[in-house]
């Protein structure tokens, strides 16, 4: 068989300052042709489990485009389009093909496109024909359109959240594409809308029994996969939110019977998924009042770079410095002229600083500091999400009375702890260990908290869903309104 993959990834936060353009593209490594055969990034993951399943199995394989940016603002639509465009280009050269992988986010909005992914399909269908079949892997974080299940045979969606789980469902996808081809299944597909907008946390009880239980139910009674796509809550579009999507081998009935009925199981779990989420006072009490070995990891969920936010809030480190809290770090700031400030100072020198709060409103103020330059590296990274090195380019490790800040020129939120001590920060001494992201943090940093805490800041994505400023959604959803099901809802 002749197989065409490729990747075209990111998140869109529509009420980001920042626009996405070619440059976010570039700065996340951006392949033609070979990603699969470089060492693995987040988005090669998906491509390099193709290559080597294909290659076991004796397959032609074309590699086109892999292309990854940041979370953040609107797309460009030339940006887009130049970037779909190239795709369509190599898959037309490699025509005939018997399956396309594609690797998406699911949440990418272009200026004039909505659904970037349901777009990129449809095209991709338009150019195959009904006899190939198209295959998409999903970050969990997607908005899954009628135009989406209608262009591809199988749609597939992290289970995990934090996404460890990239190449497993890129193994399962490949699966079921093949065995489709072969003939030996008949993929369809079902959706169920929970009528809800919020986030679930996959390591932790009810959630983790739950995705248990989807993998359980694969394999059986004709269902091929079933995936749960969370959804995205700050990207303002007509299917933003929770959808079950499940895959039948030919019973549609059975598709969305299974749909439906894990959809009411996820909508009865809604009070027990919910994250209590700490005023920034809430979350330092507490972590000044226990005792134990490890710090206390307080996570800015609202200034996540992997939201689509700035990452250079600056309202937990004002709290810190205002009430006097030593023995405390946090990370990590976006702020290159301060980076640069620190590099031309070198390590050891004291001066005033002016930190954070540059991009907008949803920043905060700058926070000025009397700082101590204590690291610094022109190629500093973390350990990626599901694997490989994620850059933060050049960055400073700096310290304000006990304060330990880290500050980057590349925005990128937390996954490991290497995001502090590979620039020399210790942290199992810390009181408080500050992380600017929502979860994917948390494999990391669980091992070596005393608790985790989840913050609410008022960052750019601050977790207040029912206030999100939609305009597209006509559909009513919780928590908004109390029973989004209710015949009387308009």
């Amino acid at each position: 068989m002749k197989l065409f993959m490729a990747t075209l990834s990111t998140e869109t936060n529509t009420f980001s300052p920042i626009p996405t353009g070619h440059a976010a593209f570039r700065e996340r490594g951006y392949f033609r042709r070979d990603a699969s055969l470089h060492p693995a990034s987040h988005g090669s993951v998906a491509l390099i489990a193709w290559r080597e399943l294909a290659t076991r199995d004796g397959h032609e394989l074309v590699d086109s485009v892999c292309a990854v940016a940041e979370p953040a603002g609107t797309t460009l639509r030339h940006v887009y389009e130049e970037l779909r465009d190239t795709i369509l280009d190599d898959l037309k050269a490699a025509m005939p093909v018997d399956v396309v992988l594609m690797k998406m986010h699911g949440a990418m909005v272009a200026y004039g496109y909505d659904d970037c992914e349901g777009d990129t399909l449809a095209r991709i269908r338009a150019i195959v024909g009904p006899d190939a079949v198209v295959g998409i892997e999903l970050d969990l974080h997607c908005h899954l359109t009628e135009l989406m299940r209608t262009s591809a045979d199988v749609i597939i969606t992290y289970k995990e959240y934090p996404h460890i789980d990239v190449a497993d469902r890129a193994r399962e996808l490949y699966d079921i594409c093949l065995r489709a081809k072969r003939g030996e299944v008949k993929p369809v597909m079902a959706y169920h809308d929970c009528r809800m907008v919020t986030m679930w946390r996959t390591p932790v009880e009810p959630m983790k029994g739950f995705v248990a239980r989807m993998q359980a139910l694969e394999g059986h009674d004709g269902i091929l996969s079933v995936s749960f796509g969370h959804g995205f809550p700050w990207g303002d579009v007509a299917d933003v939110g929770a959808k079950m999507v499940v895959v039948a081998d030919g019973d549609m009935a059975a598709a969305q019977a299974l749909a439906d009925r894990l959809g009411r199981e996820i909508w009865e779990l809604r009070e027990a998924t919910s994250t209590r989420h700490d005023t920034i006072d809430e979350g330092i009490d507490a972590a000044l009042a226990g005792a134990g070995a490890g710090p206390v990891v307080l996570a800015d969920v609202a200034d996540n770079a992997g939201g689509g936010a700035p990452s250079d809030n600056t309202e937990i480190l004002r709290r810190l410095v205002q009430r006097g809290v030593r023995n405390a770090a946090i990370g990590c700031f976006w702020d290159p002229v301060a980076v640069q400030f620190c590099f031309e100072a070198g390590v050891g020198a004291s001066f005033d600083l002016r930190i954070g709060g540059k991009c907008g409103v949803a920043s905060d103020l700058p926070v000025d500091l009397r700082i101590t330059v204590r690291g610094l590296s022109e190629h500093h990274d973390q350990g990626g999400l599901a694997g490989g090195r994620s850059p933060f380019g050049p960055s400073a490790w700096v310290e304000a009375d006990g304060i330990h800040i880290i500050l980057t020129t590349r925005r990128g939120q937390v996954f490991h702890q290497d995001a502090f001590t590979g620039l020399g920060c210790t942290l199992a001494d810390k009181a408080i260990v500050v992380v600017k992201s929502t979860q994917h943090f948390y494999a990391g940093f669980a091992p070596l908290a005393r608790a985790v805490r989840y913050v609410a800041a008022k960052g750019a994505i601050a977790p207040d869903y029912a206030a999100i400023a939609f305009t597209k959604r006509t559909i009513p959803f919780w928590p908004r309104v109390a029973d989004p099901f209710a015949t009387n809802q308009p």
